[in-house]
């Protein structure tokens, strides 16, 4: 039953998207426009009158798009007065200063940001209590930092953290992607010559195809990729100023994803693999 529940969310979740940009490029405020004014009231209501399925506190993607979709949950998951770091001050905030927080639910997919590949795994992992999840403003250059921690059992939202994006730990490839996602000129110079290639074989479905992708031939390869605003999710994974970066695109109801790995080549960043 609870798994049932689970499989209404998704597709629920899916109308979400179907709402949002399909472009690529990221509304820097869609994550604060209250969702009654976005949503239709009849899907709201659904979405509200479903109840969180218990095994979604398990894994934190579970809880997370259950929180981000339905507004019932969300402000019972919130430990109000909630701590708002905006760097030079502080304050609390009560919960009727609390809108409806979509995050990246009004887009198709979502962003994450790993070191390698082993940190890829802890997205799995059930026994992880601390989570942040990261808007990045490419345009505004901050960070805001949804921190989030289980207590006893229950997934909540303990503290929000504003903070310059210079400050991140990764903010050498922040501000690299910064320009290679709106540069076409730059982003063909920061191509490894040549870049692997992985991707479905058209020919057999269960199937993958391995190349190489030259300079010459990446627009033919190159994906749409989020400018703007992008999120990351930090599973507990600690990050360091590390030479190499794996850049996820996740789809939130297709379950498409997108690897882009970066390595740092002579002191630049480079885009070494593509994985689709």
């Amino acid at each position: 039953m609870e798994k049932n529940i689970f499989l209404l969310i998704i597709v629920l979740l899916s109308l979400l998207a179907c709402s949002g940009d399909k472009s690529g490029h990221t509304d820097k405020n869609a994550d604060t426009i209250d969702s009654s004014s976005e949503v239709p009231d009849s899907t709201e209501k659904v979405i509200s009158d479903t109840p969180m399925p218990k095994a979604a506190d398990e894994l934190f993607d579970d809880f997370f798009f259950n929180f981000a979709a339905n507004k019932k949950l969300q402000f019972k998951r919130i430990l109000f007065p909630l701590p708002v770091n905006n760097g030079k001050d502080s304050i609390m905030m009560k919960k009727k200063d609390w809108k409806m927080n979509q995050f990246f639910m009004r887009q198709n997919f979502y962003t994450v940001i790993f070191d390698n590949e082993k940190q890829m795994n802890y997205v799995k992992d059930t026994t992880i209590n601390h989570v942040i999840v990261e808007k990045i403003s490419l345009i505004k250059n901050n960070v805001k930092q949804y921190i989030f921690d289980r207590i006893n059992g229950q997934w909540m939202m303990t503290k929000v953290n504003n903070e310059a994006m210079y400050q991140s730990t990764n903010a050498s490839f922040l501000k690299f992607y910064q320009r290679f996602v709106v540069d076409s000129a730059f982003q063909v110079r920061s191509l490894n010559n040549p870049v692997k290639f992985i991707g479905p074989d058209p020919d057999d479905d269960f199937s993958r195809l391995e190349g190489m992708i030259t300079p010459d031939t990446w627009f033919g390869f190159c994906p749409e990729l989020p400018s703007g605003v992008i999120y990351n999710i930090i599973y507990g994974q600690t990050y360091k100023e590390s030479n190499k970066k794996i850049f996820v695109k996740r789809g939130i109801a297709n379950g498409l994803e997108i690897e882009l790995t970066f390595k740092k080549v002579k002191g630049k960043w480079k885009l070494v693999k593509l994985e689709t």
